[in-house]
């Protein structure tokens, strides 16, 4: 007798949400000015936001556990949407400039985040892997919309490499299917961390496929030296788009390797040493290569790179104390880095950005947009009293107690390093600087001041009160459920 889909359209409702945007945004461009649509859509975004306060602590899931609106799920979704949020602001200033002024511009940006959020529900591998698919193919329209022959570059890069990125992951998540026989988190997780949950001769392909999901997440992510893309992607895209690809789409793929390596395959042998050694690569690369930077956005780009061997220190801690920090270090991440991200799209003249030295005496041309910017230079590079100052200790903790000391004091000194690159630009915006201006300084950008201001105020308070958000995520049971544990 066949067994009825577990179809519940309640644990959907904030995917659901934001695809019916998306959609809405497809069949509405023909009639419905673009900013139009952007605010349609930002509508969208706080009613998918709303819905999941409505789901906390439920534990709903739709489809035999293939979805699941976990409170580790609902978490990672609500920065996903943050940075959305902070992304169309922006681009109801900057969209007509950057010639992506289009309605196909923002069905693809929602189309992306209806991706991002599948990854953040999923409960098996399949529905994991339709949601980065989803996220992925359209991350690489969003990057070549601009027609310029910068951005064509730079999506064809990102397509090239994603693809090759997508078919490593692929043949990694069927060797782990060929191990466990299972393709649900619950189960993998069961059967790995059992004695006799798995054959001897299935131990290799186990670890084989654990290290083939490992590389294909390094590229979605930019662990080096999976990373190459992320400089020329980011600089060559226009500056809207790089702050989506570095904030919601990272989100969305740590929001995989969460759900992968902290719950399914937490206990598989072989991929945590890969994992370090992936890890201090990137932190000395993505360092050492932001302070030989002189264009502006191509060190947010390497910092970005840097930032990414920060967050995935997180998953090597215990799924309790490496979840938490993790939830919480994505959404400081995603508030400074979308600010510094809507400061350039608001000055810049070309999206090419400018030169770090461009931004001597920025205060005395733009006070407000210096301050902000200074201040997430400084959360970015870790100081108190800041947000990425906490967001950086707690990472740093959850290796460190769980044995990884060497890995984390290596952190440490990087972190240390950065503040050279952080501070360099910090410290020019307020040298006196008698040359004529070099941002573009006409018209009022209210959107993306509303944007500045929100990751800025973010920063700020987290930063004094970190516990507003961390003590959500700080329940050892949101994250011993997130394989089903």
């Amino acid at each position: 007798m066949l067994t009825p889909p577990d179809v519940a359209l309640t644990p959907m409702l904030p995917i659901l949400i934001v695809l019916a945007g998306a959609i809405s945004s497809t069949l509405l461009g023909f009639w419905v000015q673009r900013r139009t649509l952007t605010f349609i859509n930002i509508g969208a975004l706080l009613l998918s936001g709303a819905s999941l306060t409505l789901l906390w602590n439920r534990g709903l899931s739709a489809f035999g556990g293939s979805l699941n609106a976990d409170n580790a799920a609902l978490l990672l979704s609500f920065v996903i949407l943050v940075g959305t949020l902070m992304t169309l602001l922006v681009t109801l200033d900057t969209a007509w400039r950057a010639r992506v002024s289009f309605p196909e511009f923002d069905a693809m940006l929602m189309y992306a985040v209806t991706g991002c959020l599948l990854i953040a529900f999923s409960g098996d591998l399949i529905v994991m892997l339709i949601g980065l698919e989803i996220m992925s193919l359209s991350s690489y329209v969003l990057a070549t919309l601009q027609g310029s022959r910068r951005a064509e570059e730079s999506g064809l890069k990102y397509f090239l490499l994603g693809a090759a990125g997508s078919a490593v992951l692929i043949y990694g998540l069927a060797f782990v299917y060929g191990a466990t026989g299972s393709l649900n988190y619950a189960a993998i997780a069961e059967r790995v961390g059992s004695v006799q949950g798995l054959l001897p001769q299935n131990v290799g392909i186990l670890v084989g496929g654990a290290l083939l999901v490992l590389c294909g997440f390094a590229f979605k992510v930019a662990l080096a030296p999976f990373h190459q893309w992320t400089p020329d992607v980011y600089g060559g895209a226009p500056t809207s788009v790089s702050l989506f690809l570095s904030t919601v789409v990272k989100v969305a793929a740590f929001a995989g390797m969460l759900r992968v390596f902290s719950g399914a395959l937490a206990d598989a042998p072989g991929w945590h040493s890969v994992m370090q050694v992936l890890i201090a690569a990137t932190l000395i690369v993505g360092n050492l290569a932001a302070l030989r930077q002189l264009n502006f956005k191509r060190m947010l780009a390497y910092s970005a790179v840097a930032h990414t061997g920060f967050l995935a220190m997180a998953l090597l801690g215990t799924p309790q104390a490496g979840g938490a920090a993790l939830s919480y270090y994505l959404l400081v991440y995603t508030l400074m880095t979308a600010a510094a991200l809507a400061v350039v799209a608001a000055l810049q003249r070309s999206e090419a950005g400018f030169e770090i030295s461009d931004l001597r005496g920025l205060y005395f041309r733009h006070p407000g947009y210096a301050v902000c910017l200074a201040i997430c230079l400084a959360s970015l590079a870790g100081l108190p009293p800041f947000a990425g100052f906490f967001g950086k200790y707690l990472v740093f903790q959850a290796a460190f107690q769980n044995g990884y000391v060497w890995l984390s004091v290596l952190a440490a000194l990087t972190s240390v390093a950065a503040l050279v690159y952080y501070l360099r630009p910090a410290m020019l915006m307020f040298m006196p600087d008698r040359t004529p201006a070099r941002e573009y300084a006409h018209g009022q950008r209210p959107a993306t001041t509303l944007a500045v201001g929100l990751g800025v105020a973010g920063v700020t308070v987290l930063g004094l009160l970190p516990n507003l958000w961390y003590a959500w995520g700080a329940s050892p049971v949101i994250w011993n459920l997130l394989a089903g544990r």
